[in-house]
Formats: structure tokens, sequence, C-alpha cells
């Protein structure tokens, strides 16, 4: 959808006019029908007038097509400026333009990110020319008019306000810049020579119109390089009850059946490859011509998935195949074919970053596809506002009017294939009780360490074999860090053992880094992945006293979001809110203990707690 459109002779004569971001706002308010913030508002016109001055030469011609804020196909993301024409080749281009009032930035060592203050907020933000080049590839590979009608896009980023100073431009984002080249502060004239390179003539063809009214579906390319990237990669072969589960789902999604929406609920624990069944069905799913996305709260599966596919660490073309949850809740009805849902007990009620937008993301998922695939795992809820339960699925699909089908996985791919070893968990734990009271006869690799550098040796020795191994810890010691990275986190005094938190250096991708051994991970950064051997430090929020296991909230580092608001829940509902704090913290541990394929080594804190651990294993 194009929220502004005119020529460019119309553009220039309403900057002239000083209406142009009147005018836009006009147009906003009739398509997407809603206003906006002033200072969104405030960036039309400023951004608005030094693209009028980039335009303000007779070599482009006055008849080209303008459009500002196009709203992406099926994202809530919209591109600032295009400007379509035809080339000296008698080719169609369209000029795709990142408009920034951007005035300082700092470099950062992840791959396309920055970081900057927008309005109020410092924090992470793609670099422009990632950005403008994921917009083209967004458009490329799901318009059909821009794929069959060869129509050129040439992404650029133009940061007006920006005094060059070696940061937007440093050879990190080499690979970024060549795709699309930055722009800076006096840079206007280099800008139009860009533009005039590719755009001779008019937009006679109404190039605008046709991408505009574009059948939106993935590209044959796409869908040929997704299945390419899948082929013969042995971690994503599906086997027994997961073909079962793929097979269903993609009769489910077939479009033909029904017009009706249709729910799918699949239900299967630690290691059942409820993942390698979504990536399955992200290839097939695409490859059928189907609008279709991979959806995660957290985003270091959708990284980590995205890297295996393609073998590299960087963002890439199927970068925006992969989602997180709190971006549908203005998503426009039945936009996509299908949403595949991994992790769906980490969703939340509400998205944004303070959580005051959108109503219930189960919800706005189911709306905004024709069939929505939901992966979920109840016992892996570990923070207050996790909402993913199967009941709340069926609640909305529900009120929807929405057909649900349950299939569940049992096929056991980590700890050994036992699921002894996880009902032995859940009873040492004291999540419920099983007849597993022992480890006797249980295939798997579960050892007790009193010293948490013995522990952290063991992890590094077996790391060598082919970097499957990593350390994780409960969440009870603050990210200090990530303001002082001189700073360590994990600090036990008696031991001299320090580490740091992850997520500084290698982001999402933590687990599969290189040199991530040598930090530690924690719930966010390993939820829903898996390593051969995992080393896990139980924190002072899980003790043991007089064989009875106790969750200490209070335990937890002020910097863990998962438990906020727990004073509020305890003041309000006392007893319930002990009961739902306890099965966050034993959730939390029993899928840190459970993300080792091979083996899991443990160090507690607390030393009757190691004690009763010794005796639940028979030492």
């Amino acid at each position: 959808m194009i929220v502004y459109q005119s020529t460019k002779d119309q553009f220039t004569q309403d900057v002239f006019d000083d209406k142009i971001e009147v005018k836009i706002l006009e147009f906003f308010k009739k398509n997407l029908h809603r206003s906006t913030a002033a200072n969104e508002i405030d960036s039309w016109r400023d951004s608005m007038q030094y693209m009028e001055r980039v335009l303000r030469d007779e070599a482009i011609p006055k008849n080209c097509g303008v459009a500002v804020e196009y709203q992406l196909p099926q994202s809530g993301k919209r591109i600032d400026f295009i400007l379509t024409g035809t080339g000296e080749d008698l080719k169609e281009y369209c000029i795709i333009v990142e408009l920034k009032r951007w005035s300082e930035a700092t470099l950062s060592s992840k791959d396309a990110i920055v970081e900057t203050r927008v309005g109020r907020h410092y924090g992470e933000f793609p670099h422009p020319s990632y950005q403008a080049w994921s917009y083209a590839s967004l458009l490329f590979h799901f318009n059909e008019t821009v794929a069959t009608d060869q129509i050129q896009l040439k992404p650029c980023a133009y940061l007006h306000n920006y005094v060059p100073d070696g940061v937007i431009t440093h050879p990190h984002y080499r690979t970024h810049l060549e795709k699309a080249p930055v722009f800076l502060k006096g840079d206007a004239a280099k800008l139009r020579d860009f533009i005039k390179q590719f755009v001779r003539y008019g937009d006679t063809g109404q190039i605008l119109y046709r991408i505009e009214n574009g059948r939106i579906r993935p590209s044959k390319m796409l869908a040929d390089s997704l299945a390419f990237m899948l082929k013969g990669k042995e971690e994503f072969v599906m086997i027994d009850d997961q073909k079962v589960v793929f097979e269903s789902a993609l009769s489910l999604t077939n479009r033909d059946s029904s017009d009706k929406k249709k729910v799918l609920i699949v239900k299967g624990g630690p290691g059942t490859g409820k993942s390698v069944v979504a990536v399955n069905l992200l290839v097939e799913l695409t490859k059928r011509g189907m609008v279709t996305q991979f959806v995660s709260k957290n985003a270091a599966p959708r990284a980590v998935y995205e890297s295996k596919l393609t073998g590299a660490i960087k963002k890439s073309e199927i970068s925006h195949l992969f989602k997180g949850s709190g971006g549908f809740y203005n998503s426009k009805s039945n936009i996509f074919d299908v949403l595949i849902v991994d992790e769906a007990h980490r969703l939340n009620a509400h998205s944004g970053l303070y959580g005051n937008l959108g109503e219930n993301q189960i919800k706005e998922l189911m709306e905004a596809s024709r069939s929505c695939i939901f992966f979920i795992d109840e016992d892996q809820r570990v923070t207050l506002d996790d909402i993913g339960t199967v009941d709340e699925i069926r609640k909305w699909a529900k009120r929807l009017g929405t057909d649900v089908e349950e299939r569940e996985l049992a096929s056991q791919f980590r700890c050994n294939g036992s699921d002894g070893y996880l009902a032995w968990l859940d009873h040492t734990l004291q999540i419920r009780e099983t007849s597993n009271t022992t480890l006797d006869g249980i295939d798997y690799d579960f050892k007790i360490f009193s010293s948490p550098v013995e522990l952290k040796e063991q992890i590094l020795e077996k790391n060598r074999v082919n970097n499957k191994s990593r350390m994780v810890a409960g969440y009870c010691w603050k990210w200090n860090s990530k303001k002082n990275p001189g700073l360590n986190d994990v600090i036990i005094p008696e031991f001299k053992f320090r580490m740091k938190w992850n997520l500084t250096t290698d982001g999402s991708l933590w687990i599969i880094a290189p040199e991530s051994v040598n930090e530690i991970g924690c719930i966010h950064t390993c939820q829903g992945l898996e390593v051969d051997y995992i080393g896990v430090i139980i924190g002072p929020d899980l003790i043991v006293r007089n064989r009875r296991v106790f969750t200490v909230p209070s335990a937890r580092a002020s910097s863990d979001r998962s438990v906020r608001g727990q004073k509020n829940l305890l003041k309000n509902h006392p007893e319930k809110g002990r009961s739902i704090l306890d099965r966050i913290i034993k959730n939390t541990y029993r899928t840190l203990m459970t993300r080792g394929m091979k083996g899991c080594y443990v160090y507690c804190t607390d030393k009757e707690t190691e004690v009763y651990f010794r005796s639940c294993i028979g030492e």
C-alpha cells in the first residue's frame, strides 16, 4: 500500500508549497485508518525537503513516479521513498531510499547493527544500508510483478543530517554498503548521480501502479534457494512422527480444502523435533507458493536456524522469513497464508518495548493468517509474561470461529533419546512425581561437580571435539558487562570463578558462535536449541532443604525480566503467585538441563542442593 503517490513534478510543488507533510498525513489516515506521532510528521517535512533538493535536476524527468511510505507486503514496515522511471537501457527502475535523520551512531561488532538514539530510545538498530537492501529483497521475492516484469530495484540510504565520521561507512558494514550505498550530509549530489545512473526517462509504464497491485507470493528464486539450502542437511531430516506431523500440516494448509481459518497445535517435549518440522514446513510451503513465516518470541532460534540454512552468520535473503511474535498487532487479516509459530509457549499478551501494543499475540497471529501452526511445550513457560498454553490457543480459535486440530511429537531426540532422563529430571526437580527416581539404566551422561572451575574445564574439553558444548546458568547475576565490557557477570568468589553473560558480542547466535564457549548463556539464548553437552550452574534461586526443592524468586537478578512484576503478583495473589513463580523457576532449570543431547554437567551454588542431586543419582 502506498500512502502518498505522485509525479516528481507534483511532489516538488507540494514541497515548495509547504504542504507535503499535510498531504502525506491525509493519505496516511485515509489508507492506514490511523494517525501517527508528531515526530514522524516532522520527519516527513524535513526529509522530503532534502529529497526535493536532490531531485531538483532537469536530467531527472518530471514524470518520474514518486511514492512515500510504501507499506511492504505481509509486513508492518514501510519504504520511506521510491522513485520510478526508465533507464537508458529501456529497463524499468525503482529507486528505494531509506531516509534517516540520525546525526550520530556507534559501531557495533554485530552484523548489520549500529547503536544510536531514535527519539528517546538509545539502542541497537539495523544499519540503514541493510534496511534498504532488505526492503528491496522483500519486494523482489514477494511481489510477483517485480519479479515477472523484471523491474530493477536499486536500494540506497540517505542520512542527510549525518556528518561523516567513519562509523556508518566502516568496513565492518562493507557487504551491506555494496548492496545499498549510503549517502551522508553533503552527499546530495552523489545521491543525485546515483539516481541519474539508472533513471533517464519518466514512468510511462505505470510502474508504481503495477507494484501496488502486484500479486503477493514468494518468488520461484526464493523457493528454489530455500530448497537448495535445506537439501543434504542431516539435522533437518525428519523421521517417524515428525514426518507424520509434517504431512498433516501440509494437508491442513491446502488452500483448496476450505476458506475457513485453521489452527494446528503440535505438542512435544524437549528434543522431539518441533523446530525441525517447523523449518521443513517453512521451506515446503514457500516452495508451494504460500506466503509463510517462521515466528518465535525469542530471537535466538530464528537467528540460529537461518544461519544453519544459509551456512553463514550474516543477514541473508531469507532473513525476512524469520520474525518475532510481536509484530502482528497491526497486520491485515489473512495477509499470510501460513504462520509457523515455534516455541508457542513463549508468546506474550502484549507487544512492544513497553508491553503496551496489541491485545493478545495468539489472537493476532490467527487473525493475520489463513492457517496457523503452533509448536508448544507448556513445561517450557519460563517468564511471568508467557501466556502460551494449549487452552489459550483453543480459546482464541473458538472466539474466531477457527477449526483446531492437534498432533503430538513423542519421539525423543535430545538426551540420547531418553524419556527416562526427562522423567527423572521432573521427579528430581519435584515438578511431578514419576517412577524414575534414579538414573539407573539410562544412557545419558549426567554429572555433578563441586567446583564451577572443574565444570568449565570439562565443557571446554568436550567443546574441542566439535564446538557443540556450552555453559548456561540461572539468571541470578546482574548483567554488568552490558554497560562496562571490562566487568564480569557470573562471579563465584570462593572459586575465583568469573565469566561474562552472553549477547555482548555474538548476540542471538551465541550457541553456535566459535568463541562463545567462553561466555555463559541464559534461558533466553538457548531455549529451543541444543548442543551435545550442556554445563548448568544452578544459582541461589533453586535450593533444597531436607530433600524438598524450594525456589527463591528474590534471588533472581534485578535485570532479569522473566520475573518482572513478581512483587505485585505476590502482594495481590500470594498463594497463586508463589505457585506460578515456583513453576517458572523449575521450568527454567528443566529447560536448561535438557539442552544437551549427550550429557548435562551441573554445579550448584548451594551445598545442600548439590548433596541432594548427588543422592538422586546414587552417589
